[in-house]
Parts: structure tokens; C-alpha cells; sequence
């Protein structure tokens, strides 16, 4: 399995244009050890031929442009973006669909929730039934019910399984009320979890803290993304004075007591720990930081756009 970090950024990516903390102002001036990013999007494939994607970032466009391996072949109309696993319904996790609505058939795979608000309460997404025949959606199935996951099967040989485990996130903000109380909670937010034979890649980019269930599939998964958002739960406040904290909008933080560093070790021999949708706020975007050499001596990878890894 092939596995390409298109964004590695939350909300805005990095620098955010309409952002003056620190760490934008100096990376702007060329005064930070860091590099720029997108907004998180990850791309793998079992074959090297069809690709999918986890997350629709609103980045989508220039990332798949940017990217070799994701453009159709000369002459053709044909992308190799076979299908996109949606984790929410988000913004950040969504708009990106919006980039593939060019006429060109592929799969969406998310839960039956999600799937309701995009193409119901939101009728700007039936643009993508223009494509003849118009994009399939499929639903997800989750780790703690009956089912089987989703099974991809490309060439034989080739084939791969993804599902779905509740992270305990809530619905966004857009979903209107009478539609939210008609939802089942632990399908507003899920990671998910990929297997090619006994290669297993998961990718939760947003943790609540809300549940542990995610534990067991990071800890037993050879390359895991996980919630990298930010550094202190008041991170936000810090630096604009008001707000919420990093658990109130739905993302564990990576310090202090119970935060990701101390909940997860994920230390097991060959596995591979990765941080993702970093926040343009958060220290561990400055190389030189304490906060950086941190991470890395606890043996975690920070992601950054254009990370490849081969499983």
C-alpha cells in the first residue's frame, strides 16, 4: 500500500490567510524553521493505478494538481481518484467534493448520517450526480456494529477493506437542529481504518477524548494518523483572548494531563506515529521549538504535505 499526505494543516492551513500569530507572521517573513501546508488530505492506493482519498479537503484541486500519480493519463478524461472515505461532514472534511464535479463518476464512502446531510440538507452537492453515471455513494460500516466493511476490489489480489469507528465528535455547526436530533451520535465523527492483507493504516485526525475505542485500532495499525490539532487546550484562548478550548471543539490536545502524548504510546515495534491537521498556532510547527524536539524524541513523525510512505 501506498500512502501520500497531500495536506498535513487544520482549518486554513499553514500560513492561514487571515491569521497574524507568530508562527504565520514568521513563516511569511522566512524568519521560521517550518514549511508551509495545506489543509489535511491523504491519498493511498493498493495497486499504484486507482487511487482514493481519505478526507475531501477544500485544497483538494491544487493538491491532486500537485501531485504525480494523480493526473489522467494524455488524452484522457479518466482520473485515477477512484473514491473518497468521508470521516465527517465538516467543511475541512467535505468542501473538496466540490473540486470533483467535473462530470467524472467515482465512489463516496461515509456514514448514512453524513451521507444525509450532503445530499439533502445540502442540495449544492447533487452537482455531483452530473456525471454520467453520477457518483455512487456507499455507507460506511462501523467497528462496533454488525456488517462488513466496505471491500474495494480492484484486481484480484489488490483488494482492500476499509471501516469506520466512532470518535465521539459532534455534527457541525450548519446542520440544522431538527435534523441533528434525528442522527445517531457515533456517526458524526469516525476515523478509519484501511486493510491490505496485513498491512493496516489508520487515520483519526479528529479526537474528541470523548471515547477509547480508537486505541485499539491505532495499536494495532502500522502507520496511524492521529489528531495533531493542538498543543494546549487553550490554545485558542491564549491567543485571541475569548473562545473555546481545544475539547470543547472536539480535538484532543497533544500536552498536558490525559492529553494524546500521555493517552497513547503506540510504541509497538514497526508501527509508525504520525500527527496530522496541526494547527497554524500550534509550536510544533517551528522546528527549533522545544515543543517540536519534543514530539520527535517521543518517537512521533509530524506530517507535512508531500510525506509518502510505502506499506
Amino acid at each position: 500500500m501506498r500512502v501520500k499526505v497531500l495536506g498535513s494543516g487544520a482549518g486554513g492551513g499553514f500560513p492561514q490567510w487571515n491569521c497574524g500569530c507568530s508562527n504565520c507572521v514568521r513563516l511569511r517573513a522566512g524568519e521560521l524553521r517550518g514549511s508551509p501546508r495545506t489543509q489535511t488530505q491523504i491519498a493511498f492506493s493498493v495497486d499504484s493505478q486507482a487511487w482514493f482519498l481519505l478526507n475531501a479537503s477544500p485544497d483538494l484541486r491544487t493538491q491532486i494538481i500537485a501531485t504525480p500519480g494523480l493526473s489522467p493519463p494524455d488524452g484522457s478524461r479518466r482520473s485515477p481518484v477512484a473514491g473518497v472515505f468521508l470521516p465527517s461532514a465538516d467543511v475541512d472534511s467535505a468542501m473538496g467534493l466540490l473540486h470533483l464535479r467535473e462530470f467524472t463518476p467515482f465512489r463516496i464512502f461515509a456514514t448514512p448520517a453524513v451521507r444525509q446531510i450532503l445530499t439533502e440538507e445540502n442540495t449544492i452537492f447533487r452537482v455531483l450526480d452530473r456525471a454520467t453515471p453520477p457518483v455512487q455513494w456507499s455507507d460506511l460500516s462501523m467497528q462496533s456494529q454488525c456488517g462488513s466493511p466496505i471491500v474495494a476490489d480492484l484486481h484480484g489480489d489488490s483488494s482492500f477493506r476499509c471501516s469506520a469507528v466512532p470518535l465521539g465528535g459532534a455534527y457541525p455547526d450548519y446542520v440544522s437542529g431538527a435534523l441533528r436530533g434525528k442522527l445517531p451520535a457515533e456517526q458524526a465523527v469516525v476515523g478509519l481504518l484501511v486493510e491490505h492483507g496485513d498491512n493496516r493504516l489508520f487515520f483519526a485526525p479528529s479526537l474528541s477524548g470523548q471515547n477509547q475505542e480508537w486505541k485499539k485500532l491505532a495499536e494495532t495499525s502500522d502507520l496511524v494518523f492521529l489528531d495533531g490539532t493542538f498543543w494546549n487546550d487553550d490554545e485558542l484562548i491564549r491567543a485571541t483572548g475569548s473562545g473555546k478550548t481545544a475539547r470543547e471543539i472536539g480535538h484532543l490536545p497533544l500536552s498536558g494531563a490525559d492529553g494524546l502524548l500521555q493517552q497513547f504510546s503506540g510504541d509497538g515495534r514497526g508501527r509508525r506515529r504520525v500527527l496530522i491537521h496541526i494547527n497554524n498556532k500550534n509550536p510544533i510547527l517551528d522546528e527549533e521549538s522545544a515543543e517540536y524536539r519534543q514530539v520527535r524524541e517521543m518517537g512521533w513523525e509530524i506530517a507535512h504535505d508531500g510525506m509518502e510512505f510505502v506499506l
